[in-house]
């Protein structure tokens, strides 16, 4: 079913973000405007150079906008001076990458730990790594491991904050089809597990046949803006 979206989590208005200047600037994003409900799945879906990193980024506290305001969870966080937008990232989010970024002299309990001390409540260590599928791996250094099995401590490392909002960027991208469908029945799972919010920016089409709420970019435009009727389980996916 599609979410009502009456209960708005995340209110994007008029975002604007351009880089360099006179005959070099390049408008990147134009008057964005997007809510998304507590607890929904969105795909952010566009080519190359669409904007949609770049979103990502703004709506992560990592760069600030020329214009727009963006709300999370009641609070505008473009309005945060640089130490509050600190404690919002601890806080309140999740980032994770297509290229995991784990600390490669520390185990995979390790890593996943160095983000559970940021959260004043943190999900209970043991039980995230079983339902990760890294119970029997928690002693391993990320080179004893696979991509797939890395790419869960990285979703490890930002779920074990307990944040109301998971912003993936191409989580799939580095992965071969079946791992990636691992990954994302893992993300679907966490979603009803723990009910955070989650936006997957993805050049891959067929994910968004798993969300609940589907956005296009193009040349930093927002040209889609939808609610998907028909959601299809993660292991359905095919492309």
């Amino acid at each position: 079913m599609p979410f009502n979206t009456s209960d708005d989590y995340l209110v994007v208005r008029g975002l604007c973000k351009s880089y360099g200047e006179d005959e070099a600037r390049v408008e990147v994003l134009k008057h964005i405007d997007v809510s998304l409900a507590k607890g929904e799945v969105c795909v952010l879906l566009g080519p190359s150079g669409s904007g949609k990193s770049t979103f990502l980024n703004i709506v992560g506290g990592l760069e600030s906008a020329d214009a727009g305001s963006i709300d999370v969870g009641g609070v505008t966080i473009t309005d945060l001076p640089p130490s509050d937008l600190v404690e919002y990232r601890r806080r309140e989010l999740g980032f994770v990458f297509q290229f995991y970024n784990l600390v490669p002299d520390l185990t995979v309990t390790e890593n996943i730990e160095v983000c559970q001390y940021l959260s004043p409540h943190p999900l209970p260590m043991d039980d995230l790594l079983k339902s990760l599928g890294l119970w029997e791996h928690r002693r391993k250094f990320p080179h004893e491991i696979s991509g797939g099995q890395q790419q869960r401590c990285a979703i490890g490392r930002a779920l074990v904050k307990n944040p109301g909002l998971l912003l993936c960027d191409e989580p799939t991208g580095a992965l071969d089809y079946h791992t990636s469908k691992e990954i994302l029945e893992l993300m679907e799972q966490v979603n009803r597990d723990y009910g955070c919010t989650i936006v997957i920016v993805t050049h891959n089409d067929a994910i968004k046949h798993m969300a609940h709420r589907i956005l296009r970019l193009r040349d930093g435009e927002l040209v889609a803006d939808a609610l998907n009727e028909h959601i299809l389980p993660a292991r359905e996916l095919t492309w």
